[in-house]
Formats: C-alpha cells, structure tokens, sequence
C-alpha cells in the first residue's frame, strides 16, 4: 500500500522527469524545415559524383556504383522533376572530381579513377550536348577537391595528391589558363564544402590526417581576399557550443534565399543554416532519409536539393528537396 507521504514523493520526482521529457520532445518538434521526395536519379546509384548548374538545369556527371566508376552525365528539370541523359564525359571514368558553372557552361576536373589522382580538365557545353578537353590543371593530380565560381571566375583548391593540401587555383576560360590564387591561411585538407553567397565562396568541413576540421573560411570574389569566419563549433559567444554539432567530413551544401544549408557528412542527417550576416548557424530539420557521404547539394532558383551519396556499402539514387521554412510533415 502506497502512502500518501510515499505518493508525495513519487509525484515530486516524476513530474521534473516528465517536464525534462517533455521538454527534449519540444526541442527537436521546433525545428523548421521540411524534406521532399523527388524523381529519384534515372542512372545507377553512386556515390562522389561531381555536379554543376547551367540555367534552371542540374548535371550530375561520373562517381562510383562501389562496383565500377562512371562516366555518364544526367540532367535534372527542376520545374518538370524529371532527368534525361547526355552526353557521356570523355575523361577517364573517376569518382571524387570537383566542378563548376561558368558563362553558360560546365567544367569537371580532377579526381580517382581507381589506381591514378587525376589532374585533366573538361568543359561541356549544353547548347551542343559536346565536351572539349581543355589546359590540365595547374596544380597536383588530386580528388576531394572543391570546385566553385564566385564573382564571374572558377576555382579549385584543397583535395588530396598523397598529401593533404591548402591551395587555389582560379581558371580563366577566354585564355584556357589556370592561375594560383594564394591568400588562403586554413589548414589543408580534403572532402571539404563550399557555398557561395553574394559573391563570397564560403568553405567548411573536411578532414586532415585524420582530423576533422573545424575552421570556416570566406573567400570574397571582388577583392581575392579570405577572411577567417567563426569556427563551426563555437557559437554566438565566440565560445566552443556543444549543440553545435556541424563538424564533419564528405558533407554537401546549397544556398538559398542568401542562406547556407551544410547536410549529411559521415554519415550525418543533421542540416545546418548558416546566415552570414550573423556569422552563426540554425539547426534546422534532419535529411528525412539514410545518413550518407558523397552526396551531392545544389539548389537552383532558391529551391535546394540533396541526392545521392552513400553508406557504407550501400548507395543510393534519391533525390530529396528542402523546404526551410515549411514544418515536417512525414512521408512527403
């Protein structure tokens, strides 16, 4: 028999135990944004394909089925949700290649076609579905590279050669030229991000020698100039936050509505908003699906997208979109 002194007790211990449950379930319901199934990708499963936008158009072009690698291209029409293939890249079939958009045309480079660190370099042109081999990257055969274009020019920098590395080279299309971009004062490394924002690429994550990294960088397309930003896990204090929980390697990242999306990363679903007015970032709605690697992010017309990648042995073909501001509905 339960006395009432006894009972008193009880009530005073589990009613801060529900208020601490209850309160945990508020936690993760706030979180806003909500993810959407899409026409999954019409080619093989892969993971660390490259990708670059064209217009309304996303590519996809090459990566690796953990069987073969590839060398087809795939276009996405975002407004119909459907994909065509095209011509296939003329390069040795690679994974781990980085890319980039410039005047209306795609550039893939780089990469590991199983036994060799590749250092050639292509361009596509969607108007003639052809692509021409162009001047051999500057730098180092290498992979885990980034590839961007801010401020009307093309970069590639950081990746792996047999060593980790910290160098950028910028590509000037009207002379085929690549040029070494220096000023960068981050750590080396490979399988980092890269976003862009208003002219200034943006990179994060990545690892070196086994050490995930944590310093963010801002790379601003007018003046070449990089800027140290707030390390990914130090918060609006400047102090190390132990609910940041961004840092991470082989993750992906889009922009939207001048806003940074970093997503999945060692095996990860968490998704993280950066606003570079503030320098911080805003957890928002995990991926609704496999945590993964090697996936691909892009976003066109301020509408974001996660494809791809793997886990494990596992790899898959989904294609998701983020709604940011919309709450989680399950199974949309």
């Amino acid at each position: 028999m339960i006395t009432l002194k006894k009972a008193l007790v009880f009530s005073i211990i589990l009613v801060p135990f529900l208020f601490s449950s209850c309160t945990e379930d508020d936690d993760t319901d706030d979180l806003i944004g909500n993810w959407i199934e899409k026409s999954s990708f019409d080619g093989p499963a892969r993971s660390s394909a490259a990708s670059f936008i064209i217009g309304n158009f996303a590519y996809v072009v090459t990566g690796y089925t953990g069987d073969v690698y590839l060398n087809d291209l795939w276009v996405y029409d975002t407004q119909g949700d459907f994909w065509e293939q095209k011509a296939d890249f003329i390069g040795v079939k690679r994974s781990s290649a980085s890319g980039f958009s410039l005047d209306g045309k795609g550039y893939v480079g780089l990469g590991y076609d199983g036994t060799n660190r590749l250092k050639d370099f292509y361009e596509y042109n969607p108007s003639t579905n052809t692509w021409t081999q162009k001047a051999d990257f500057a730098g180092s055969a290498r992979y885990g590279a980034v590839g961007f274009q801010v401020a009307g020019k093309g970069y590639f920098g950081t990746g792996y050669d047999g060593n980790y590395l910290k160098d950028f080279y910028q590509y000037i299309p009207s002379t085929d030229t690549w040029t070494l971009s220096s000023g960068f004062g981050g750590n080396k490394r490979r399988n980092a991000t890269v976003f862009v924002i208003n002219d200034k690429a943006y990179i994060a994550t990545g690892t070196s020698n086994n050490v995930l990294q944590t310093d963010f960088w801002e790379f601003d397309g007018n003046t070449e100039v990089w800027t140290k930003k707030r390390d990914i896990d130090r918060g609006d204090s400047g102090e190390y936050n132990e609910d940041y929980a961004l840092t991470r390697a082989n993750a992906s990242s889009f922009v939207m509505n001048n806003l940074g999306y970093l997503a999945t990363g060692d095996n990860s679903t968490s998704v993280w908003q950066y606003n570079p007015d503030t320098d911080l970032w805003l957890e928002k709605t995990s991926l609704e699906a496999s945590g993964r690697i090697d996936a691909i992010g892009f976003a066109i017309n301020n509408r974001g997208y996660i494809m791809l990648g793997r886990s494990g042995t596992s790899y898959f073909d989904d294609l998701l979109e983020f709604k940011p501001n919309d709450e989680q509905v399950d199974n949309d």
